[in-house]
C-alpha cells in the first residue's frame, strides 16, 4: 500500500471516530456516520474541503508540516497519534519546545496514593518539581536549597559553580557507574526533544564543560531511559537504608515518578518506616 494512501486511510479512521459533540457541533439526525464529516473536519482544521477529500484519496501527495499539524489538533489526536500522522507524511515527530515541570491532575490522584512510600516527581531534565513528606524524610528537605538547585544531574556530576546540593548526606548507588551512564543516557534523550529548552542547554553545556566524567558520558553519545536502579541511603539518624529505585515516566510529558521500596519485612522497611516518623515528629514540635 503506497504511503499517500496509508495517510489517507488513517484520516478517514480518525475522522469517523470524532464525534461531532466532542468538538462541539450539533449531532443531527441526517448524519449516515456518528464521526466527522468532510466538511466539518476542513472547517476545524481551516483547510478546503476538496483539499480534505484529495488527502484521504491519495490524490494529495505532500501535505505540509503545517497542515499536518492543523490537522492533528482537529482530530483530536494524542501524541502518539500526532507523531504517527506526521510519519506517515514523511515528516519527524514534532518538537516540543520546553520541559514541562506542570503535573497532570490525574498525576497527582496517582500521587496521593503513594502517601506512605518515599515519591518525588522530576521533569524530562532532572530537575524536582514535587515530592512528599516521605520522600523529605529520607532525603532532606529541597526548600533549604534554591530551585535550579535542585536537580539530579547537578547532584551527580557537579561543577565548580555548583553551591547546593540536593541531599545533605551521600546517596550511593550500587553500581555508580552503571546508574550516572544512565542518567547521561536519559538526559540525552531529553535534549533532543527539547532542542530550544535553554535550562536542558545550559546544563548539558556545563556539565560537559565543568565535569569531565560527564563530559566522557556525554561523548559515548547513548540514549537510553533511566528505568531503576539500587541505592544506599546514608540517613543521619537512621543509618544506611538499602532500597530500589524505580522511575516511571509519562510518555505525554517526560516528568519522572521517583519511588523508594525496600524489601517487606526487611531492617530497611524499618529503617524507612522509622525516618517518615522522626521527620513527622520534628515537623510537630
Amino acid at each position: 500500500m503506497p504511503l499517500t494512501t496509508k495517510l489517507g486511510a488513517t484520516l478517514r479512521a480518525w475522522r469517523d471516530r470524532l464525534s461531532p459533540e466532542t468538538v462541539g457541533l450539533p449531532m443531527d439526525r441526517a448524519r449516515r456516520s456518528p464521526g466527522l464529516r468532510r466538511e466539518e473536519l476542513a472547517e476545524l482544521a481551516g483547510l478546503s474541503v476538496d483539499y480534505v477529500v484529495r488527502l484521504e484519496q491519495g490524490r494529495a501527495v505532500s501535505p505540509s508540516e503545517q497542515v499536518v499539524g492543523s490537522l492533528a489538533r482537529a482530530l483530536r489526536l494524542s501524541r502518539d497519534e500526532r507523531d504517527h500522522l506526521h510519519r506517515l507524511a514523511g515528516f519527524g515527530p514534532p518538537q516540543d519546545r520546553r520541559v514541562v515541570d506542570d503535573i497532570p491532575p490525574s498525576m497527582r490522584r496517582l500521587l496521593r496514593l503513594l502517601d506512605s512510600t518515599p515519591v518525588a516527581v522530576f521533569a524530562a531534565d532532572w530537575t524536582l518539581v514535587w515530592w512528599n513528606p516521605r520522600w523529605a524524610a529520607l532525603f532532606g528537605e529541597p526548600t533549604k536549597i534554591s530551585v535550579e538547585e535542585r536537580n539530579l544531574v547537578r547532584l551527580r556530576f557537579p561543577v565548580a559553580s555548583d553551591r547546593g546540593r540536593l541531599t545533605s548526606w551521600p546517596v550511593i548507588p550500587d553500581n555508580a557507574e552503571a546508574a550516572d551512564r544512565a542518567l547521561v543516557a536519559d538526559l540525552r534523550q531529553a535534549a533532543a526533544r527539547f532542542p530550544d529548552d535553554p535550562r536542558v542547554t545550559e546544563l548539558v553545556a556545563g556539565r560537559v564543560a565543568g565535569n569531565p566524567r560527564f563530559a566522557a558520558f556525554w561523548a559515548e553519545a547513548a540514549v537510553g531511559r533511566h528505568a531503576e536502579d539500587r541505592k544506599t541511603i546514608r540517613h543521619p539518624v537512621v543509618g544506611e537504608v538499602s532500597v530500589d529505585c524505580d522511575v516511571l515516566t509519562d510518555g505525554d510529558t517526560d516528568l519522572k515518578i521517583v519511588a523508594y521500596t525496600a524489601v517487606p519485612g526487611s531492617e530497611d522497611e524499618s529503617k524507612l518506616e522509622l525516618a517518615g516518623i522522626i521527620s513527622a515528629q520534628r515537623s510537630d514540635a
